[in-house]
């Protein structure tokens, strides 16, 4: 998007139309503890050209997931994406101008919708899926909202084993409400978040693999939540897992939040995600975001609607369910379309050959000295324990040229538990010789 700048007499006359004497009076309300105190150390203006060779000589110093050995995940995840998904998700078909409210020149992305809910419903096991939403953070902080609308109890119970980042923005949400419960970092296994349920848990959320790669035993949680009328809330942050675990339906998930942006989404440093939500048929009414339904028209043709979609910007903000008033729309396009390339033979394949790279690092990595790995199960990811720091051990690989993962005190800073661990993830696109190459750069930098 190219910047161009007002003059003064445009901003003149935009301050005049909303009655501010300047652009002081404009940000009056701000208080000025948060205004800033202190002068941008920043150049002179450039011409456009020098200005863009400049910051092309800048992206140039990004070292992408493509230029070596990669092993980072913790929630974003390298993996082919088709060529054809890029194509079709240009094609004019999808190209809607805005929001499908008006179904009658809206069915292509109203039918994609549809098939997209599909698709995530039958690969999480639970009978209704929405939209789509922001993202997996935002997903589960709605989820808790929701399962709090639906028991009518405000106690939350997170697990040590989500993901950090997503515990934030549930914090984030309930604005540090005392009913949340965040448990402590469970790097080696379940934790005790079972022993935690009482009478007025609303719902407990649980990570499957976590954010420590561990798979965790659903179907005990779903006994002992539903055993006191609380609400079993899954996460699934690497959404290809799904293709060889157990759907959360049927081992007893009530909500189930997943990220998408493994399927038709590269990492493109961090962004647009894709948001999944599905629940239990009894709790549509409770979801947020859009849902699309099939129904006929006037001669009985086959077409999609919006459905149930008065919950949000249609009513009283105090009173919507939610007020997510969009969804993301191209990401879950370039999602269904991939799904449907790859098709259920082709999930699971691709999920096969997931956990076989992951089981081809886990062995290599224990050959290591000085590197001990810390999961009994694992779907792609997995966690190390490193005989120094690992954030200094990933500096020290990252400038050899490999990306070797995640140390788990960048998301957990302050926590002497995690100071030597680092999280792993392989995926289809890990070689042989890119465990190869980092085994023995760590082995010297260990050494």
């Amino acid at each position: 998007m190219r910047y161009l700048p007002h003059s003064a007499h445009e901003r003149a006359d935009m301050l005049g139309t909303i009655g501010a004497a300047n652009v002081e009076a404009l940000f009056s309300a701000v208080p000025n503890s948060a205004l800033k105190s202190f002068t941008l150390d920043l150049p002179a203006h450039s011409p456009e050209f020098l200005v863009e060779a400049h910051m092309r000589a800048l992206a140039n110093k990004n070292h992408a997931a493509g230029n070596g050995p990669f092993f980072v995940g913790a929630g974003a995840y390298r993996h082919h994406i088709p060529a054809t998904v890029d194509h079709l998700i240009q094609r004019s078909e999808w190209l809607t101008a805005y929001t499908p409210y008006q179904p009658e020149i809206s069915q292509g992305t109203l039918q994609m919708l549809f098939e997209f809910q599909t698709q995530v419903a039958k690969i999480t096991g639970m009978d209704v899926a929405n939209a789509s939403l922001y993202d997996g953070s935002t997903g589960t902080a709605e989820a808790v909202l929701m399962a709090r609308r639906i028991t009518r109890k405000n106690r939350v119970l997170l697990s040590g084993g989500l993901h950090p980042h997503y515990r934030d923005v549930v914090k984030a949400y309930l604005k540090d409400d005392p009913n949340l419960v965040c448990l402590s970092p469970s790097p080696e296994g379940q934790g005790d978040i079972l022993e935690q349920i009482d009478g007025n848990t609303a719902a407990i959320v649980i990570q499957t693999p976590d954010f420590y790669g561990h798979l965790r035993n659903l179907k005990a949680a779903a006994d002992a939540a539903h055993a006191v009328g609380a609400l079993l809330i899954v996460v699934v942050t690497e959404v290809v897992s799904l293709g060889l675990l157990e759907a959360p339906g049927a081992l007893g998930a009530d909500i189930v939040v997943c990220e998408g942006q493994s399927i038709g989404n590269a990492l493109n440093f961090g962004g647009p995600y894709l948001g999944l939500m599905a629940c239990k048929k009894e709790y549509i009414r409770q979801m947020p975001g859009r849902l699309c339904g099939e129904t006929v028209d006037a001669d009985g043709n086959r077409g999609f609607v919006l459905t149930l979609s008065t919950r949000e910007q249609h009513i009283r903000r105090e009173k919507a369910t939610s007020n997510i008033c969009t969804n993301s729309g191209l990401c879950a396009l370039a999602f269904s379309i991939h799904m449907a390339l790859l098709g259920e033979a082709g999930f699971v394949r691709l999920a096969r050959l997931n956990h076989a790279n992951a089981i081809k690092l886990a062995d290599a990595l224990a050959r290591v000295t000085g590197v001990s790995v810390l999961n009994k199960t694992f779907f792609n990811e997995m966690t190390i324990r490193t005989g120094k720091p690992a954030d200094q051990v990933v500096e020290a690989l990252a400038r050899k040229g490999i990306l070797a993962g995640v140390p788990a005190s960048r998301l957990l800073p302050n926590d002497p538990e995690v100071e030597n661990l680092i999280i792993l993830a392989a995926t289809e696109l890990t070689t042989e010789s890119d465990i190869a190459a980092l085994t023995a750069a760590l082995s010297e930098v260990l050494a």
